[in-house]
């Protein structure tokens, strides 16, 4: 609830300020602002993100989750969203996100007032502190070693598993 409230009066006082600037500068210049930040922003967004893109690929490469990368191309979609809205304190946003220097900041803070990204092992397990609570459904979800009609669980093929001509578990 209060994110949305948050989001609600983030909006407003958007609308608030664009109305405000519109009436001083007149309409065709603030229509122009809007495009042009826009434009700029897309811009900023195609740069960055295909740079983020090839050091996630590096990183990959060399077998290293690219959680730094992860966090970027999440503040390139979210100044690009902010881009898209139309008013000038969510264009101010966005092209802060969208900034290098100020993203890097923004990654900062947000690690120093304890956000921090979920890291998932190579074996998709999130690595979360203390007891699983879902360990239970786990240990039902492992097959078992039970024979059925000929041979073990794990020999009979599942929905969505690809079986070869040569797989002789037609």
């Amino acid at each position: 609830m209060p994110l949305l409230l948050f989001i609600t009066l983030f909006g407003l006082l958007d609308f608030v300020i664009l109305f405000a600037i519109g009436g001083q500068i007149g309409l065709l210049p603030t229509l122009a602002l809007v495009l042009l930040s826009g434009a700029l922003g897309l811009h900023l967004i195609r740069r960055e993100g295909v740079q983020t893109l090839q050091r996630a690929q590096a990183r990959f490469a060399q077998g290293e989750i690219p959680s730094d990368e992860l966090i970027t191309g999440a503040a390139l979609i979210f100044g690009g969203a902010l881009l898209v809205a139309p008013g000038f304190l969510s264009d101010g946003l966005g092209l802060l996100c969208l900034i290098p220097s100020s993203r890097r900041l923004l990654g900062k803070g947000l690690k120093q007032g304890g956000w921090r990204a979920r890291m998932f092992s190579m074996g998709g397990h999130a690595q979360r502190p203390g007891p699983h609570a879902d360990d239970a459904w786990h240990e039902h979800a492992r097959p078992r070693e039970d024979a059925h009609e000929g041979g073990t669980q794990r020999d009979r093929p599942i929905e969505g598993d690809y079986i070869g001509k040569d797989d002789s578990r037609h």
